[in-house]
């Protein structure tokens, strides 16, 4: 679902962004950046004080949270957790994770889960169930990603070169030929033989494009045009510039002291025969298309990109108007094929199944796709039917839920092909992303961008950290995802990344005006504290750039 999860407590509901004085910045946070999801850190109005955050009926107080922590985890640890029964889990060496249960937009810690009733809509409990998996830490479930992408060698097909661009090579790429294969000339004037003056007769001269020319002997010059064959002999090209013709007794003059080899490309200065031009794996831009044209191929081995079916779940969503009487627009449908194909996927549009467990199951067993996501539905709500039908499937579960907000019901299963009854299901890979649309987005950096970035090949982006100039409010266990935008330091000041309002679990604006997300521990940073940077896949190679919101 799109919306906000209606399985989550009802109360009052703080809005962060409200401002009830004048607001300069529509996007940029002058203050310290507080996590919407936690309660306790609440958010406080500019002027007035916080307000009770906690729903009617949870209880206060950090003690009482800590206690029922400790609960949820002595249960998980004896098999007895309260928490929904889980489908296989596959996750060799990970130990239990830090992160309540619970969905990313509410505004408090979630209290455990009841067990699911027999007769919940779409599934049923089994008694024999396993015990459920740890909730995984960020890091950890963003790893377990990037495996299950790399987890077999990818398929290689070729393509020609007006069809590779934005394919990743499945080989690197070796030199066909010498680069330039033969010695050419680099600039446009006179080759020449030997010391000057030199003689030259009438004549265009040797032009690009033309066969071998005979050998220059000594004094004599010939015009030449630039990439043109340079004879056999010569001792170096002199510019047009840097040369004078007397054309009444047919001499050559320098103007400038002549070196030999001057202006010549020799053959293979750039590359010899079988030199490696780029590694495999490398993302075919244009200039990777020139050079592979240069270097004398037709086609390329690339990897295929990977086929991405979407799925938008909620009876609550509009595909078009104003919302009215309950109904909401549909923000992620518009959103994930864009983003999706930024990440180097071939993306069919999406289709919106309503809360409809059928639907969904039917959607699933006939999909072809490499990859399916679905909006909506990964939580426990009384019509969230994503667990039940992988269940009744037999998809096996990698990563359910993960230690960070907004996101936390995200999840990555498997799904067996079509027939197989045993063994590990080898079928596509299902992205199982939050309805509120910024977890939704902490979904795709977190599941989907490593998951894609193996399926097609590339590789793992470096990670690197930038300071933030304010500080950020943590989660006091998980890990939040908080969208900044990179701005150049001034008056010797370093760059660094200014974290942006709006940025509760349903809000889109300040992903809108962003570059990046902040990962930001539990417990938050200091201002001028360095936190690793997710980039947006649209963000500039060079993050150093002022931003259009600021």
């Amino acid at each position: 679902m799109t919306g906000p999860d209606r399985s989550r407590p009802t109360g009052p509901v703080h809005d962060p962004t409200a401002a009830t004085g004048p607001v300069h910045d529509p996007t940029a946070a002058t203050g310290p950046v507080h996590d919407p999801t936690d309660a306790t850190h609440p958010v406080r109005d500019a002027t007035g004080p916080a307000p009770d955050l906690a729903p009617t009926g949870r209880g206060s107080g950090l003690a009482h949270e800590e206690a029922e922590r400790a609960v949820e985890q002595a249960l998980a640890l004896v098999g007895g957790s309260s928490r929904r029964p889980s489908l296989r889990w596959e996750a060799p060496g990970e130990g239990l994770g830090g992160g309540p249960g619970g969905d990313p937009g509410d505004l408090t810690e979630a209290l455990p889960e009841a067990p699911a009733p027999a007769d919940r809509p779409g599934g049923r409990v089994r008694s024999s169930a396993p015990p459920p998996p740890p909730t995984l830490s960020w890091d950890r479930a963003r790893a377990a990603a990037a495996r299950a992408g790399r987890a077999g060698p990818p398929p290689t097909i070729r393509l020609p070169l007006d069809r590779a661009l934005g394919h990743v090579l499945a080989e690197a790429l070796g030199a066909l030929t010498d680069l330039p294969s033969f010695d050419t000339s680099a600039m446009d004037g006179w080759a020449v033989a030997g010391p000057g003056p030199w003689a030259f007769g009438a004549g265009a001269g040797l032009l690009a494009g033309r066969g071998p020319a005979t050998a220059l002997p000594d004094g004599a010059a010939v015009r030449i045009a630039t990439g043109a064959r340079v004879p056999p002999d010569t001792t170096a090209v002199i510019r047009s510039e840097h040369a004078h013709a007397d054309e009444a007794k047919g001499l050559l003059h320098a103007r400038r002291p002549v070196v030999a080899g001057q202006d010549i490309r020799p053959r293979g200065q750039e590359c010899r025969s079988g030199e490696q031009l780029v590694p495999a794996g490398t993302v075919v831009t244009p200039a990777v298309l020139g050079l592979a044209a240069a270097a004398g191929y037709d086609a390329l081995p690339a990897v295929p990109r990977p086929r991405v079916d979407i799925l938008v779940l909620g009876d609550e969503l509009l595909g078009s108007g104003l919302p009215h009487d309950g109904l909401i627009r549909d923000a992620l449908g518009p959103m994930l094929g864009p983003w999706l194909r930024a990440l180097g996927a071939e993306v069919s549009g999406p289709r919106r199944l309503g809360d409809d467990a059928e639907a969904l199951r039917e959607a699933l067993t006939g999909s072809d796709a490499d990859l399916i996501v679905t909006t909506g539905g990964t939580a426990s709500g009384p019509v969230d039917h994503v667990h039940s039908v992988l269940d009744a499937l037999g998809a096996e579960l990698l990563v359910d839920g993960a230690a960070v907000r907004p996101g936390h019901p995200m999840l990555l299963a498997r799904l067996p092909v079509p027939g197989q009854s045993r063994g590990t299901p080898d079928g596509p890979y299902l992205v199982g992303l939050p309805g509120n649309p910024l977890a939704a987005v902490s979904g795709l950096l977190t599941l989907a961008e490593p998951l894609l970035a193996g399926l097609a090949g590339r590789p793992a982006q470096d990670a690197y950290r930038a300071l933030v100039h304010a500080e950020v409010h943590g989660h006091p266990h998980d890990t939040r995802l908080v969208p900044v935008v990179h701005r150049a330091g001034r008056a010797g000041g370093r760059d660094h990344v200014a974290p942006l309002r709006y940025n509760g679990p349903a809000m889109l604006r300040g992903i809108a005006a962003a570059d990046g997300l902040a990962v930001v521990p539990p417990g938050g940073v200091r201002s001028g504290t360095e936190v690793e940077i997710l980039d947006l896949p649209w963000a500039p190679a060079t993050p150093w750039t002022e931003g259009c919101f600021t």
